[in-house]
């Protein structure tokens, strides 16, 4: 078993020096010499440990054969920290395949954290070196806070999925890359995020508002909610980007990540005339559920 999974404890997802120097170790997960004899790389199911893996029982639909392959279909979507691709994964000569979105957290000199100084805060790693690496942002400290962002992610997928709320399911992490469902139709054509779509408003907020007081309920916060990650496939509602996902009782500004959430999501319902938006009642109702006090 490799040396990192060795810290991982009852789904808690934690990151380390060890496994820092795991990660750089770690060869790409590109095609390799002894490649498939189609797609781009063989299946990396098997490169990950079962704490690295999503929620049991798998999906039905999700591939899980050794003699699978992965197929590269382009970028769904760049981003400051990461790109996510659309790929394949399926077992040559059969029917079996199904579709994934792939993660990919950018190398430390690629990268541009703007965001992680206040989400990090809370974060904070029993290891001292690794945590002045971070704050002083040395080329350590900057892979060491992608680590973070990835694991974060994963393990937030992985306990929002198990609590019903509305992800994708989290299939695996591999170093730095997070595999997950792709939320989209069969052909490879991804979901719509809110901004676009203008029809069952009504519904799609009540579906909002039950999965945000459900996340306030666990001491939870998106941290960055807004109408751009938030996908609409077949009338149902679905929460992506979670790596910066904030515990609002235990960081000192988690009330105020609650308040934005609320503030950015009702603003954007409410100018699209849906009645029932009102950021104010959605921030209380949130810091109620959440057992916070004004």
């Amino acid at each position: 078993m490799p040396k990192h999974s060795q810290h991982r404890r009852r789904g808690k997802y934690a990151l380390d020096a060890d496994d820092l120097e795991w990660l750089e170790s770690t060869p790409d997960t590109t095609i390799a010499d002894d490649g498939p004899p189609e797609g781009d790389r063989w299946s990396t199911w098997d490169q990950s440990t079962p704490t690295e893996k999503g929620p049991r029982p798998y999906p039905h639909w999700l591939v899980t054969d050794l003699a699978a392959v992965d197929t590269e279909h382009g970028v769904l979507k760049t981003g400051k920290e990461a790109d996510v691709h659309l790929i394949s994964r399926g077992v040559p000569g059969t029917d079996r395949v199904c579709l994934l979105a792939a993660k990919r957290y950018r190398s430390a000199e690629h990268r541009l954290f703007h965001r992680d100084s206040g989400y990090l805060e809370g974060r904070r790693t029993r290891d001292d070196r690794m945590n002045r690496a971070m704050a002083n942002r040395t080329a350590f400290g900057r892979q060491a806070i992608a680590g973070q962002w990835a694991v974060a992610e994963f393990g937030a997928l992985c306990r929002l999925w198990e609590l019903g709320i509305p992800v994708p399911y989290p299939v695996q992490i591999v170093g730095t890359e997070i595999l997950q469902e792709f939320i989209g139709s069969p052909d490879g054509y991804a979901a719509p995020r809110l901004a676009q779509v203008s029809d069952g408003l009504n519904d799609l907020w009540k579906q909002l508002v039950e999965a945000m007081v459900t996340l306030a309920g666990e001491g939870l916060a998106h941290g960055d909610l807004s109408p751009y990650n938030l996908l609409v496939h077949d009338g149902r509602l679905v929460i992506i980007d979670l790596p910066q996902i904030v515990d609002v009782i235990a960081h000192p500004a988690g009330p105020s990540f609650l308040d934005r959430d609320a503030r950015n999501v009702a603003t954007w319902f409410a100018a699209k005339g849906v009645a029932a938006a009102d950021p104010e009642a959605l921030a209380a109702l949130l810091r109620t559920e959440a057992g916070i006090s004004r």
